[in-house]
């Protein structure tokens, strides 16, 4: 069995490898550095008119469209899903002369008993459902019964897998725990993709996050999130950088492409403009495709459908003429 991923891009899928202390110790981060880079890229990178469109469309497909309410019902998984297979309405995209390009999000990510639901509704639909897993948020559920339910998603066939993290092993610098953790659900995971969440605003600093991203590769991720959205800080451009400056360098030492997923509080257009200018800029224009990017985000659609409407008639609309974005 070969995953979406796979199957379109030929990509060659990162196997992990030994936990290497020596690299991890070495990390280090210039705060202040980052924050005047992080600061430069919304300020910086103004993009308007068609070439705006054309980056909210890209945008729309890396898109994981999310529920995880405890009030989710079969029903609203079926309108976002339905939303997923048709996120822009079809006026809109006749009138950019894009209606021939088949844009869908690029997942729907629920809760396991969601599962089954959003795979019916998506039908034949190459859109994969991401699961939460591990006893998201907190991932502090048994070890086993953790693993347990990361094998439930991938036999109810979930093609993604979000797991979270530990946090304590990072803040104690635990990294030996951490590593084996995350290679176990890897594991678990078999076929199924892992995108591994650090919940980076409960990590104290921004080294830890550096080298919690780089234990989390080096132990199999096959991307690497921010957040659960839960919280109180979630998805930041420093963090971003961060992470993503993790990626490269491990890349340049293993070849192996890592992807990489914003989530929590990413809600405008304009932020969404400003995540992918920092992904081409750091990474290049392959990590602008939703094989190696995704936001986490439930709300954030419908501000990028309200853009594009703009963009044809020159009128901002109302959300609610953008369900379930």
């Amino acid at each position: 069995m070969t995953t979406r991923i796979q199957e379109k891009l030929d990509v060659v899928r990162n196997p992990g490898m030994p936990l290497e202390l020596d690299w991890i110790e070495s990390v280090q981060v210039n705060l202040s550095a980052l924050e005047r880079r992080s600061a430069t890229i919304p300020s910086r990178r103004s993009i308007k008119k068609q070439w705006q469109a054309a980056w909210l469309l890209k945008a729309i497909t890396c898109i994981d469209l999310t529920t995880l309410a405890g009030n989710d019902t079969p029903s609203n998984v079926k309108r976002l899903c339905a939303k997923a297979k048709h996120p822009v309405r079809l006026d809109l995209l006749e009138t950019m002369g894009v209606s021939d390009l088949n844009i869908t999000a690029g997942a729907v990510c629920v809760y396991h008993a969601m599962v089954p639901t959003a795979i019916a509704a998506l039908g034949d639909a190459d859109i994969p459902v991401a699961a939460v897993s591990t006893g998201f948020p907190a991932g502090l559920s048994p070890f086993e019964q953790r693993i347990e339910e990361i094998r439930a998603s991938v036999a109810a066939g979930a093609r993604e897998i979000d797991i979270v993290i530990t946090r304590q092993h990072v803040l104690r610098n635990d990294w030996e725990s951490l590593y084996s953790e995350v290679a176990a659900f890897r594991e678990a995971c078999g076929d199924a993709h892992m995108k591994t969440i650090l919940a980076t605003g409960d990590l104290s600093t921004l080294r830890n996050v550096a080298k919690a991203s780089l234990v989390c590769m080096m132990a199999g991720a096959d991307f690497i999130k921010t957040s659960t959205g839960k919280e109180s800080m979630n998805a930041t451009l420093p963090v971003g950088i961060t992470m993503v400056r993790q990626i490269r360098d491990y890349l340049d030492q293993t070849g192996y492409k890592i992807g990489f997923k914003p989530a929590g509080g990413i809600r405008k257009a304009k932020e969404a403009l400003a995540w992918l200018a920092m992904m081409k800029e750091e990474l290049g224009v392959e990590w602008t495709q939703p094989h190696l990017f995704r936001f986490g985000a439930s709300s954030l659609l419908a501000d990028i459908e309200r853009q594009l409407e703009h963009n044809t008639t020159g009128r901002y609309s109302a959300y609610y003429r953008h369900p379930m974005g």
